[in-house]
C-alpha cells in the first residue's frame, strides 16, 4: 500500500511537470492557433476577438492555471482542428491505440522468446547474429515502410491501412478483435487481425530484438551457476532446468529491458499509426501537431504519460514477484 501511495503521488508530480512543459511549448510554436480557429480569410477584428475570448495573450502562468482548473473537472478544452471536446476525441481514438499497443506487446514478448531461443540454440551462428543486428538497427519508420511495401503493396497478403475492411461495425468494447467474438462475428475478428498484424509487427520487432538479446545473455549467466549444475546432476531434464531454475532467476534484466522498450513504444505509435493510417491517438497527435492544436497535444500527452507510468509500475511489481530480492 505504501508503494502504491508513493507511485500515485509521484505520478501526479510527473504529470504536472510534463503538462507544464508541453503547455509552455505554445510560446515557441510558429503557427497561430487563433488563426486556425478563425480561418485564413477571417478579418483581423475577428481574430483579435477570438484571441481575447480564449485568453491567448494572458501570461503563461495564468493560462496554465485555467488549464489545471478545467483538468480537475475532466475538461481538456476544445480541439482547434476538430472543434470537438478533446476528451471526446481521446475517448474515440483511445481503443484503437490500446488494441494496437497490447497486440504489439504480446507479439514482442513472443518474438523475444523465439529470438532468445534461437541465439541460445545456435550459439555462435553468424547468420542469426547479423539478422538480429540488422533488425535491431533498422529505424521503426523504415521497418514500417518496408513491411507495408512487401506484404501489402508487392505481395498483397495483408492490408496496409485502417482497422477494418468494411464500415458500420461498432462493438461494446472498441477492441475489434474482441468485439467480433462477443457479437458472434468471427469474420470481424479475422479481418481486424489482418489489419493489425503489420503495424503491430513493426512495433514488436524492436521489443523482440532487445528483450531477446537481454534474455539470452541472462540465461547464459544463470545456467552457468552452481545450483543449475546441481539440478542437472540430479537428473532433471534440460527443459525442466530451463523452466524451473533458469527463466525466473534470469527474468530481472529482461523485464527491465522490456519496460524500457514498452515505454519507447509510445513514441513509435506516432510513426506507425501515421504510416499505416491507423485511427488511434498517435495519428490524432500527428494531425494535432500539424494544426498547432495545443489542447489536443496536451490531452494526448497526458494520456500517454498516464499509460507510461502504469506500465512502469506493473513492470516493477513483476520484477519483485520474479525476484524476491527486489523490494518495492
Amino acid at each position: 500500500m505504501t508503494y502504491l501511495i508513493k507511485r500515485v503521488a509521484g505520478a501526479v508530480v510527473v504529470l504536472l511537470v510534463m503538462s507544464f512543459i508541453v503547455f509552455c511549448l505554445q510560446s515557441i510554436i510558429p503557427a497561430d492557433p487563433v488563426r486556425a480557429v478563425a480561418g485564413p480569410s477571417a478579418p483581423p477584428e475577428t481574430v483579435e476577438a477570438i484571441r481575447e475570448q480564449l485568453g491567448i495573450d494572458d501570461p503563461t502562468v495564468v493560462q496554465y492555471g485555467r488549464f489545471l482548473q478545467r483538468l480537475v473537472h475532466g475538461d481538456l478544452g476544445i480541439s482547434v482542428r476538430t472543434r470537438r471536446p478533446v476528451a471526446a476525441d481521446i475517448w474515440q481514438y483511445l481503443p484503437a491505440t490500446l488494441e494496437l499497443a497490447l497486440v504489439s506487446i504480446v507479439l514482442g514478448a513472443a518474438l523475444s522468446g523465439v529470438m532468445a531461443l534461437l541465439q541460445f540454440r545456435f550459439m555462435g551462428s553468424t547468420g542469426i547474429r547479423l539478422a538480429i543486428i540488422g533488425i535491431g538497427s533498422t529505424p521503426i519508420f523504415l521497418s514500417a515502410l518496408l513491411l507495408a511495401y512487401f506484404f501489402w503493396f508487392r505481395l498483397g497478403w495483408l492490408p496496409g491501412a485502417g482497422r477494418l475492411g468494411f464500415s458500420g461495425f461498432t462493438g461494446p468494447t472498441g477492441f475489434n478483435l474482441i468485439d467480433g467474438i462477443l457479437t458472434g462475428r468471427p469474420d470481424v475478428s479475422v479481418d481486424a487481425l489482418k489489419h493489425i498484424f503489420l503495424p503491430a509487427l513493426a512495433l514488436a520487432l524492436p521489443i523482440g530484438v532487445a528483450v531477446g538479446r537481454s534474455l539470452n545473455g541472462a540465461l547464459h549467466d544463470v545456467l552457468s551457476q552452481a545450483y543449475v549444475r546441481t539440478a542437472r546432476g540430479k537428473g532433471l531434464s534440460e527443459t525442466s532446468v530451463l523452466l524451473h531454475h533458469g527463466l525466473r532467476n534470469a527474468a530481472s534484466a529482461p523485464l527491465s529491458m522490456f519496460s524500457l522498450q514498452v515505454r519507447l513504444l509510445f513514441g513509435g505509435l506516432l510513426v506507425v499509426e501515421r504510416v499505416f493510417g491507423w485511427p488511434g491517438l498517435g495519428l490524432y497527435a500527428v494531425q494535432a501537431f500539424a494544426s498547432a492544436d495545443l489542447p489536443a497535444v496536451l490531452g494526448v500527452a497526458m494520456v500517454f504519460g498516464i499509460l507510461y507510468i502504469m506500465v512502469n509500475t506493473l513492470v516493477e511489481i513483476s520484477q519483485s514477484l520474479a525476484d524476491p530480492r527486489i523490494d518495492l
